[in-house]
């Protein structure tokens, strides 16, 4: 199954189109970004080594299958740019890092999608969470479930003051965070905090987030991709051979523990949405939601 999904990667890359820069942008910057498809805004600064990877979905940008894999073929297009030296995840839309997974993917989905929805979630934070790149999340706005996930795989969080929160509250929902979405949040914020708020299902303010660990700084809105491009620097004065290992040694046996359980993780998932009791209380969250627009 890993070939195949590699297979798929690689015919996403080719589609992906070749490199887009319009007119007005610096020469100094790429775009990664298709023409035909603008959910995810990928460009590099050449002169700096550092790519800024937008999600762009409004209004929430959550992650369905489409988004994952752009975001997967970006990333492993970046990887293989040797001058690529670190990444910015952050949001195109103001207020709103990313809500998490769409939740059209898990209500009365099609077995096949369903399975190659979490796997592709399974390679991105794969990709993410062992990464060669030096990464920080720029976290502009509310970051809950999948949102949270796709910050803890950074290397380091800056978070926009206001009334935003950040957490992992699947129980809310009814639904259980898988094994590794447990680990990488014991990997950040110690095995405790994270017994507590995944049982809760907590969504942390942004001063509660950095208080316990979640996040690493708290800034004004405007100066969130300011502040990010500046701890960047700071990143990339380390010798990447030496960053890098230190993050594998640190990293590696958490990925290496999903990808030895992965097929049975996709089972695990499969069987666990499709249940009716899980259906019937994702039909409940979708009705609040509805009740709530109008």
């Amino acid at each position: 199954m890993a070939l195949s999904f590699s297979a798929k990667l690689m015919r996403g890359v080719s589609r992906c189109a070749a490199l887009v820069t319009p007119k007005t942008a610096p020469t100094s910057c790429r775009y990664f970004s298709s023409a035909e498809n603008s959910r995810v805004l990928v460009n590099l600064n050449d002169k700096t080594g550092v790519a800024t990877m937008q999600l762009n979905r409004p209004p929430v940008n959550s992650l369905n299958l489409e988004v994952l894999t752009d975001m997967t073929i970006a990333l492993d297009k970046l990887q293989t740019e040797k001058d690529c030296r670190g990444m910015i995840l952050t949001s195109s839309s103001p207020g709103i890092f990313c809500a998490g997974l769409d939740i059209m993917e898990m209500y009365n989905p099609q077995e096949d999608r369903l399975r190659e929805f979490w796997r592709t979630l399974q390679e991105l934070w794969k990709m993410m969470y062992g990464s060669r790149l030096a990464t920080i999340a720029a976290i502009n706005g509310h970051s809950p479930a999948g949102g949270c996930l796709l910050s803890l795989t950074c290397d380091y969080r800056i978070m926009a003051q206001g009334k935003f929160t950040i957490g992992l509250n699947e129980t809310l929902l009814g639904i259980v965070a898988p094994f590794w979405f447990q680990d990488t949040m014991v990997n950040t914020v110690g095995h405790r905090e994270t017994e507590r708020a995944l049982q809760l299902g907590l969504l942390y303010s942004g001063e509660n987030a950095l208080k316990v660990g979640l996040i690493d700084e708290l800034v004004s809105p405007e100066k969130v991709m300011e502040t990010a491009e500046g701890q960047m620097q700071m990143w990339l004065k380390i010798p990447d051979f030496a960053r890098q290992l230190t993050k594998e040694q640190l990293r590696g046996p958490t990925v290496q523990k999903l990808a030895q359980h992965q097929e049975a993780d996709i089972d695990h998932f499969v069987n666990f949405i499709t249940k009716k009791a899980i259906q019937k209380s994702l039909e409940m969250y979708l009705n609040m939601l509805k009740q709530k627009k109008k």
